[in-house]
């Protein structure tokens, strides 16, 4: 199977991602203060949504990832939408970043076609109380996989490029989607967690040994870290480094903490160092795919183009 990241790579030596979606939403006056969070402006302002994807894009972002980490079946229908409804909305979120990609490819026609990332985010942000921070959900593999399959199919259909399993919090969960990754053969995806510090992920089990349970997977051409604090990447990086030959893709927060009872950020003390000047370190150690996560703007993105050879 031809990992989809390979011109990138062999071109600039990098991959680089967008940067935060819901944050951003908000910064541009977004009211995301409900479950749906991200995934509410797919009914209610998709444009703005499009926008952003094509911001990115215009940055530098060699992948943009969807407005769908936040939509599930169930989150919606508590919400009062129909299945068929919920299903219309989940492939919106795909058409929405393939049309930011073609209006991006007229600006821009030298780029290399950017790649569309479905993002399937945990089971945990469908319960919108911040269990993604967590793990431990006291459910069962088999359970998580009933949960993912059927978002998970209808996502692939859209023909996205690849899909982004993030901020996976728990080696069961990490054990689902890649059990539940072989109903559909030929599919790629991403597999990244987050992280409570430099060694375990947010569950509190090693990061070492939910990267080497990945190992065997074809499917799973990238694993790494995401919305976790900037200060523990490096180390994260060095042992995923150390584990597996599969590309590292982190894309940390800006390190402030979420605080889901008060759905705020809150301000912790970040390192000294430019969002950058971090991430050459993160590349340094291995690391090939790096963007950003919460509260990382455009911006930022423009600047890792420093990091390609």
């Amino acid at each position: 199977m031809k990992n989809l990241f390979e011109p990138f790579i062999t071109q600039k030596g990098i991959v680089i991602l967008d940067g935060a979606m819901a944050t951003e939403l908000e910064t541009r006056g977004a009211d995301l203060n409900h479950a749906l969070w991200s995934a509410k402006l797919l009914k209610e302002d998709p444009l703005l949504i499009q926008q952003v994807h094509y911001d990115y894009l215009i940055a530098g972002a060699d992948v943009i990832t969807t407005a769908s980490y936040q939509a599930s079946f169930e989150g919606f229908v508590n919400h009062g939408y129909t299945k068929q409804q919920a299903t219309e909305l989940m492939q919106l979120s795909v058409q929405l970043a393939f049309n930011a990609r073609e209006a991006a490819l007229k600006i821009l026609p030298q780029m290399i076609k950017p790649l569309v990332a479905a993002s399937v985010g945990p089971y945990g942000a469908s319960l919108a109380d911040g269990s993604e921070y967590r793990g431990n959900y006291g459910i069962s593999v088999e359970d998580l996989k009933t949960f993912h399959r059927s978002r998970l199919k209808i996502l692939i259909e859209t023909g996205a490029d690849i899909l982004a399993c993030e901020t996976i919090p728990c080696t069961d969960e990490a054990i689902a989607l890649k059990e539940l990754l072989t109903e559909f053969p030929g599919v790629q995806a991403w597999i990244s967690f987050s992280c409570k510090d430099e060694m375990h992920v947010s569950s509190g089990e090693d990061f070492s040994d939910v990267v080497k349970l990945l190992n065997d997977s074809d499917q799973i051409v990238a694993v790494g870290v995401n919305c976790t604090a900037p200060q523990y990447i490096t180390s994260l990086v060095q042992i995923a480094a150390s584990l597996t030959d599969k590309l590292i893709v982190v894309y940390p927060n800006k390190g402030e903490i979420w605080n889901a009872e008060n759905k705020r950020w809150i301000s912790a003390s970040l390192q000294p160092n430019h969002f950058c000047d971090d991430a050459k370190t993160w590349h340094a150690a291995g690391a090939k795919i790096i963007g950003g996560c919460c509260r990382t703007t455009p911006e930022d993105i423009q600047q890792l183009q420093q990091l390609a050879v």
